[in-house]
């Protein structure tokens, strides 16, 4: 789940990225030092799918609408983007980048991404304060500028599973070698509302992530930790009525309910890219410890270029770490009245075990480099939820059957200016 701050939000750390603008703004001769760039970015793509049982979609923050509700959708990859980079002088610089995208409303909306300053303490350290993208997978930096990306779109299996994808608060980045070796060491603090879907807005606090890369030569090895105290509101009338129940409903109700958790995510990848051809593979595990799921997804990916074509091949597999059925109240016993009200508690509860996600995805594509700036990509995947789950579909109807594959063609354009 890659969840967006909205807008009121995103104003604010605007506000506070404009006055650390304005207090590391330099003086006198130090004027003709600072640098600025603007930069843009978009994708614009085209999203066929067999299944006429659900909506394919990359991320359910940003819904697309391929398969049941059109034939053809162009809003599951596309967006639009710019950045503004401003250098001040050696030590201090600025960043801010805004995204035109898909709403959990249905509409597309600008989002702001990134807004902070960064002070260079020394020539190893590195000190941020604002809004950040949060390092949590190797392309978390860039994935949403599809140009930067081998592919038509990062694995959805892992990447869909972001639950915040940028936070706002500090963080500090230690460059360091052995060897060889060069390594990176971050540790990133904040907050965030993590937005699940349109009617439910969760807040994120005390974030504290630890990022260690590692790039020798060709290789670039990443592995986090990260965990943040997530409360969710909007599940109290499940929870309070399999309370009701007694101690299994309370059980029931300790396990599942999503009110305040601590949710906590592992992840390791590498990527090998000698310049011909390129492999790289992650694998993470997001724990929320309730209804909203503990997953691992991983995938496999690997490309070859000719000139300035590149073939590429990715497998890629989403399982849960819990069970997505659950027995759920006794009923036996009860009285009659009593039984009805606890079957459709069972029945809501396995409902929405039932969102998370099992799924894999086996991909084909090309990508043709048909100028300095603009890429054309066409992506082939076979995907097949598993274990009674919807996978990562969305706005699923009635005659949906998990474990039938389906295929997913699409095509696309990315552009960097």
């Amino acid at each position: 789940m890659s969840f967006m701050s909205q807008i009121p939000a995103a104003r604010s750390v605007a506000s506070t990225a404009v006055l650390l603008c304005l207090l590391a703004w330099p003086h006198g001769q130090a004027k003709a030092q600072m640098k600025s760039t603007i930069t843009g970015f978009g994708t614009a793509a085209a999203v066929h799918s067999t299944q006429d049982q659900g909506d394919y979609t990359v991320n359910p923050n940003s819904p697309g609408q391929a398969g049941h509700s059109r034939e053809w959708a162009f809003d599951v990859d596309s967006r639009a983007g710019a950045q503004l980079d401003v250098q001040f002088d050696k030590r201090w610089s600025a960043v801010v980048q805004v995204t035109q995208e898909k709403s959990v409303e249905n509409s597309y909306k600008t989002y702001l991404t990134w807004a902070n300053v960064k002070f260079q303490a020394t020539p190893e350290l590195s000190l941020r304060a604002g809004r950040i993208a949060l390092p949590l997978f190797l392309a978390a930096d860039y994935r949403k500028v599809g140009y930067a990306l081998p592919w038509l779109r990062a694995p959805v299996e892992l990447y869909s599973l972001i639950p915040i994808a940028n936070s706002d608060g500090v963080d500090a980045s230690y460059r360091w070698q052995s060897g060889e070796v060069k390594h990176e060491t971050t540790l990133s603090l904040g907050r965030a509302t993590a937005r699940l879907n349109k009617d439910v807005t969760g807040k994120a606090r005390n974030i504290v992530g630890l990022t260690e890369s590692a790039t020798a030569g060709a290789l670039t090895l990443r592995f986090t930790a990260a965990q943040t105290l997530l409360a969710v509101p909007g599940a109290e009338a499940l929870f309070d009525g399999l309370r009701a129940f007694g101690a299994p409903g309370e059980a029931l109700a300790q396990r599942y309910d999503p009110a305040k958790r601590h949710v906590r995510v592992f992840s390791a990848g590498f990527n090998y890219d000698p310049g011909d051809w390129f492999v790289t593979g992650e694998s993470g595990r997001i724990n929320t410890g309730s209804i909203l799921g503990d997953q691992t997804a991983s995938y496999l990916s690997a490309g070859r270029r000719f000139g300035n074509v590149a073939p590429y091949a990715t497998y890629a597999r989403l399982v849960a770490n819990l069970p997505t059925y659950t027995a759920g109240l006794p009923l036996e016993g009860l009285p009659l009245e009593a039984a009805a009200v606890a079957g459709f508690l069972n029945d809501t509860l396995n409902f929405q075990l039932r969102q998370i996600g099992v799924q894999d995805t086996a991909s084909v594509g090309v990508r043709w480099d048909v100028a300095p700036n603009v890429a054309l990509k066409a992506q082939l995947d076979r995907v097949t939820p598993r274990g009674g789950s919807i996978g990562t579909l969305i706005n699923v109807q009635p005659g949906f059957r998990s474990g039938q594959s389906f295929n997913v063609i699409s095509l696309g354009m990315d552009v960097v200016f």
